[in-house]
């Protein structure tokens, strides 16, 4: 052992740098990309992995400029180029000249799959979704308590808005428990009515490590919230199927508090707002009362209800002389008629036929009145009535 080489680490990277380059100067990887990370600089860098393994890969701006598809994590890829390694970090790595698609990688298939058939069951339905309480008293967020997602969350509701209690629902959020851990969480966070609102967040990570939250169990927990639920998974670029199925997703844990916390300085500015635009309401309307009232002084409002009042009365007047002269119209009509009547009943009275020397002529056996002499005959006793008194008489001739 005192005769081994002693060489230093840089010494020694080199000297499997130039190994591995010797060894390996052109190769065809196929594998699926994970932890997809373009550089501000145009640069990619992402894992490629199978079932068993994973190496590091990275293609610079020019060639990644040439691809015809964007990268991203579950495709299956085949990339051509060169390993080498990177002395900084002492890891080796796969330098990509260039990248074909080979095929959708198993776990993408997978997410694809499952998405399609919660979309075909409804869960992903806008109709579904519920409006975010705009100041919620109460937040439950559940999350890992010692990620970095709790504490961006904190900072940012305690910056804008420090009265709102958050209650933390602590979980796994990657691994094979995270589901459910995630799924009793949320279970707890309804029954026990933690929060007007649950925000379920997670750092940035690649597609594996954000498997728990797409879990068919923990999307229909989420689905079926009767607590509206934000969904604050990974970074921007990052997805889950919890984001389809929540009420709200939010890009990072930090939009999302910043969605349920109004600063107070925000709210104040808006009250102020509201305040005077209320009150310039209310004085422009008294204004304008007043404008309207100013026209309308004591001799005015008496013409005003004259102008009104006056046509009436005189239509009153005007009906109530017709109503006059048409029933003196119809009494003189009516008396008229009535005297006609009166003459025409005396002269039909036999009274008034009597007075005027007529005799009424009956025959004594059954009280006929005689109308002709043609009905009688000798030896029959006629009873005479005159207009007063009365006689009776026997037939001595009855001349034709």
């Amino acid at each position: 052992m005192a005769d081994a080489r002693v060489f230093q680490v840089s010494e020694l990277t080199d000297l499997l740098k130039i190994a591995l380059e010797r060894e390996f100067p052109f190769l065809v990887v196929e594998g699926e990309i994970s932890n997809m990370r373009p550089a501000p600089s145009g640069h990619l860098y992402f894992t490629l992995k199978d079932r068993g393994a994973m190496i590091q890969a990275v293609m610079f701006k020019g060639r990644a400029m040439r691809l015809g598809f964007a990268p991203a994590d579950g495709m299956l890829v085949r990339a051509s180029g060169s390993v080498t390694v990177y002395a900084a970090r002492g890891n080796y790595q796969l330098l990509c000249e260039s990248m074909e698609r080979a095929g959708t990688g198993d776990i993408l298939a997978t997410l694809e799959e499952r998405k399609r058939a919660l979309a075909a069951e409804g869960l992903f339905d806008e109709s579904r979704k519920r409006p975010i309480p705009v100041l919620p008293a109460r937040v439950a967020v559940i999350t890992s308590p010692t990620g970095a997602a709790i504490r961006d969350i904190l900072n940012v509701l305690g910056r804008r808005n420090a009265g709102i209690r958050v209650v933390i629902l602590p979980t796994a959020v990657q691994g094979d428990e995270a589901p459910g851990g995630i799924v009793r969480q949320i279970a707890t966070a309804n029954a026990y009515g933690l929060g007007d609102v649950i925000i379920l967040a997670r750092g940035g990570g690649s597609l594996e490590d954000l498997l728990a939250f797409s879990d068919e169990a923990v999307v229909r927990a989420v689905a079926s919230s009767s607590i509206p639920v934000i969904s604050a998974v990974g970074h921007e670029i990052d997805w889950s199927l919890s984001d389809f199925a929540a009420d709200l997703r939010a890009p990072t844990p930090s939009a999302a508090a910043e969605l349920v916390s109004a600063s107070t300085i925000e709210m104040g500015s808006r009250v102020s707002l509201a305040g005077k635009q209320l009150l310039s309401s209310m004085e422009a309307r008294i204004s304008n009362a007043k404008s309207l009232v100013r026209g309308f002084s004591a001799e005015n409002l008496e013409l005003q209800f004259n102008r009104i009042l006056q046509p009436r009365l005189q239509r009153f007047d005007d009906g109530k002389e017709g109503l006059i002269y048409g029933l003196r119209d119809a009494t003189t009509r009516a008396r008229s008629r009535m005297e006609i009547a009166m003459a025409g009943l005396v002269a039909s009275n036999p009274e008034a036929v009597f007075a005027r020397g007529f005799a009424a002529v009956r025959r004594t056996r059954d009280g006929s009145i005689v109308r002709s002499g043609e009905e009688l005959a000798a030896g029959d006793e006629l009873s005479i009535r005159f207009a007063r008194g009365s006689a009776t008489a026997i037939t001595k001739e009855v001349r034709p």
